[in-house]
């Protein structure tokens, strides 16, 4: 259980979604999920300014750090708070990287890997939240798995 930081200005925007005094905010976090083909996993979210918290039971570490990527990857929220369990297997979890102007993902994957033609281990470990290796944008943080 940790707090995850995201660049507050990128990502995804949802209009009304921070707005204070929202109170379908955890049920659009939670169709934004579903939105981004992680289907309607058993997590709850609440909304405190640019926080967002969200708690609940997932099967994989990987559905965990995919659903923590979809809602920090949302403009203006700055910081996710996992309180997610994982019922499943114990495993190491992901590095994370945060994409800078001018990224690639065989520039990320060549200064991560050492080999720009890994990209695609990079794209698969993002799916369904990239529907195209070329559609990454800055301030955008990304899985990458070992």
């Amino acid at each position: 259980m940790s707090i995850f930081s995201f660049i507050k200005e990128a990502g995804e925007k949802i209009v009304d979604l921070l707005t204070p005094g929202n109170a379908n905010a955890s049920e659009q976090l939670k169709e934004h999920v579903s939105k981004v083909g992680l289907g309607n996993p058993n997590v709850q979210t609440t909304v405190d300014g640019d926080k967002v918290t969200v708690t609940g039971e997932v099967a994989t570490q990987e559905e965990k750090e995919k659903i923590l990527l979809a809602l920090g990857n949302i403009a203006g929220v700055a910081s996710v708070d996992d309180q997610i369990t994982v019922s499943g297997p114990a495993v190491t979890a992901a590095r994370f990287v945060v994409v800078k102007k001018g990224d690639t993902l065989s520039a990320i994957s060549l200064a991560v890997y050492g080999n720009a033609n890994q990209y695609n281990k990079i794209f698969e470990a993002n799916k369904p939240l990239l529907s195209h290796p070329d559609k990454i944008y800055p301030g955008q943080t990304l899985r990458i798995p070992e």
